[in-house]
């Protein structure tokens, strides 16, 4: 699959540990399958998933039956645009990896909203320096 992020640029790889995407393919890709649009790479924080297990999309627990271990805060993870545009819209706003996050995201959330929480590093640190 060859997707774009939200620069437009090649889509970078959000997680292999653990193996996230809606293809468990460790990348945020998406097709007509994919119902939820799994193109959000955010970087899970406690308050997140407490507010997504909160209004029923319950990602810390185990489900050994489908090969998930359950996240924990800090791991990366492919969200729903839905979902964390929902927690967004109530004040938790979770780190964003935009380089890893499909421009598909930007149907659903605005570009403003994902780039507010933007987790990047930038290529070039040299202004991070001075």
């Amino acid at each position: 699959m060859d997707q774009r992020n939200v620069y437009g640029e090649d889509l970078q790889i959000c997680s292999t540990e653990p193996l996230t995407g809606f293809y468990r393919d460790g990348y945020c890709n998406t097709g007509p399958e994919d119902l939820g649009s799994h193109t959000v790479c955010t970087v899970v924080t406690a308050e997140f998933l407490e507010h997504q297990k909160q209004v029923g999309n319950d990602l810390s627990t185990p489900m050994p039956m489908y090969g998930f271990a359950g996240l924990k805060p800090g791991d990366r993870w492919g969200v729903c645009a839905g979902r964390w545009l929902q927690s967004y819209e109530a004040g938790i706003k979770a780190p964003v990896v935009m380089q890893a996050t499909n421009e598909a995201a930007l149907d659903i959330v605005p570009m403003d909203a994902l780039a507010e929480c933007s987790a990047d590093v930038p290529d070039d640190l040299s202004d991070l320096l001075e």
